[in-house]
């Protein structure tokens, strides 16, 4: 086994389990935002919106991350975008959500176009 094979086989393994964290910790925050978070988000149906978004994109994009990891032409470039795309979007949102700050909010689409950078990669060939 060389050298460049064993290089492919380990970040292989490791975007694997940085797309396994991204899906646990998706299904994590849904539920503490389903449970935890519901009385706070009966007096702010605005924020518990907020918090499904972030959800609904961590969770998306971990399903996405997990195909690029085994898949994707590229997964050195797919992957980071996904990854760094879910903790800027998802995570921006989260604490805006909770803080209310609304300094988080040009962070989001930074996110977003990380992700839809990680879309535009698969079609490199």
């Amino acid at each position: 086994i060389n050298a460049e094979y064993m290089g492919i086989v380990s970040g292989f393994m490791d975007w694997l389990r940085v797309a396994a964290i991204t899906g646990a910790s998706a299904v994590a925050l849904g539920a503490f935002g389903a449970h935890a978070l519901k009385p706070r988000f009966a007096e702010d149906p605005a924020s518990e919106n907020v918090w499904k978004t972030a959800v609904q994109y961590h969770l998306g994009h971990a399903a996405a991350l997990l195909f690029a990891s085994t898949s994707a032409p590229r997964p050195h470039i797919t992957c980071p975008l996904f990854a760094g795309g879910v903790l800027l979007f998802s995570g921006s949102l989260y604490l805006l959500a909770l803080t209310k700050q609304k300094f988080l909010g040009p962070i989001t689409p930074i996110g977003g176009l990380l992700l839809i950078g990680g879309w535009c990669s698969l079609l490199l060939k």
